[in-house]
């Protein structure tokens, strides 16, 4: 069960997202109620942003897939810049509700929100794969460096640069992804409450971000033009992916559907004409098997095409073909998603470790894989987050005040 992308199965075996991922889902109960005063004109947002836990949903699953062994049918680093790309338009939006409320953000809080949110259920997660390596259930190795930067997120460098192999236990490379969005939200945060205390409006903002994403772009191909290059480089760095995360907060900043009036109706031709493009244009980016193109423009391309489908699923969540990303079974599988994430791919491990036959077989790997993630997520949704949840209302922004 791989990515593809061999130099870093061995020392960091999975790629993922979030989140974008991929997604990590940080800030989950307030990112999902970002109820905005009535009086302020541009802040239209549901107390629930429609489609999101559908999008988080099919993400997870696609993930999934690929790891039991479908990756050449079901690409699971789709799932990587849809979980980045949520990440960043959830982040945005919910920034600039805060900074609409009280006039500015709230940094350690929202470093407290995170951490709450992220934390306990990786230690959880963690435990579980190391102890299973420990006992001789799980492949890979238990190195305190190795442990060490998949806590400190800093897990995509460590298996870029500094693991020489067997150093985590089987499964738990994946964290490469978290350790991306953890490196764009030091900055982030910092870099908005500039901007949004600035006279730039939203617009202009999301203009600059651009800027970032082309070179961002640049840098993937100067890195591909140089002398020892390998693909793994420019999937993994946080320099060369960060643009996943950024595409999402340029869509918040610009063309924010949940800060729209809603218009009831169906979606006009134009529209679905748009949103076939980038469909057309995602296909693209999985079937074009050019070397360069997919360690450089992939990536951009992907992004790009990611917010005409966003906004729409987001607009017109009604409509009959988004209609499936907000019913209950989404919603469940879209919450639990971060869970699913962190600890699916040591299932998987060790059914190789154990059952090679069935390891063998993805189209039975992947219920079992999937079925045992849920129930994983489920218990810690019951038994680890009540708290959690709690300590994160603490650091929540303060209501608007009427």
């Amino acid at each position: 069960m791989t990515y593809g992308k061999q130099r870093l199965i061995t020392s960091a075996p999975a790629r993922f997202a979030g989140r974008a991922c991929l997604e990590a889902r940080s800030d989950m109960d307030q990112a999902h109620r970002t109820a905005a005063p009535a009086a302020l004109v541009h802040s239209r947002q549901p107390e629930v942003i429609p489609s999101l836990d559908g999008l988080r949903a099919i993400s997870v699953l696609i993930v999934v897939l690929g790891h039991s062994g479908l990756q050449a049918v079901v690409p699971a680093g789709l799932g990587v810049t849809i979980f980045f790309f949520l990440s960043g338009y959830l982040i945005t939006t919910l920034m600039l509700a805060e900074h609409e409320r009280s006039g500015g953000l709230n940094i350690p809080n929202f470093y407290a929100r995170r951490g709450f949110r992220l934390m306990p259920p990786l230690i959880v997660s963690l435990a579980i794969a190391y102890g299973l390596t420990y006992s001789g259930l799980l492949a890979g190795g238990i190195t305190g460096k190795g442990l060490a930067a998949q806590l400190l997120y800093f897990a995509n460098y460590y298996g870029l640069f500094f693991d020489p192999g067997n150093t985590i236990p089987e499964g738990t490379g994946i964290l490469w992804s978290l350790a991306v969005e953890e490196h764009f939200y030091i900055f982030y945060p910092l870099l908005m409450t500039l901007l949004l205390g600035s006279p730039l409006r939203p617009r202009m903002i999301g203009a600059l971000l651009g800027v970032v994403c082309l070179v961002v772009l640049a840098w993937r191909f100067h890195l591909v033009h140089s002398p020892g290059f390998f693909p793994d480089r420019t999937y993994y760095g946080s320099d060369t992916r960060i643009d996943s995360i950024v595409y999402g907060c340029i869509l918040a900043l610009v063309m924010n559907p949940v800060r729209q009036p809603r218009q009831p109706g169906p979606m006009s031709l134009a529209q679905w004409a748009m949103l076939a493009t980038a469909a057309g244009a995602m296909l693209l980016t999985l079937l074009y098997r050019d070397p360069t193109f997919r360690e450089t423009a992939r990536y951009s391309l992907q992004g790009l095409a990611l917010m005409p489908i966003f906004y729409f699923a987001i607009r017109f969540s009604d409509n009959p073909l988004f209609r499936y990303l907000n019913s209950p079974w989404a919603v469940t599988l879209g919450t639990y998603s971060y869970a699913i994430y962190l600890i699916h791919y040591v299932i998987i491990g060790f059914i190789a470790k154990n059952a090679p036959v069935v390891a063998a077989k993805p189209f039975i790997v992947f219920p079992i894989a999937l079925l045992t993630s849920i129930a994983y997520a489920a218990a810690i949704e019951r038994l680890v987050e009540p708290y959690f949840r709690q300590l994160r209302r603490k650091f929540r922004p303060e209501p608007a005040k009427r």
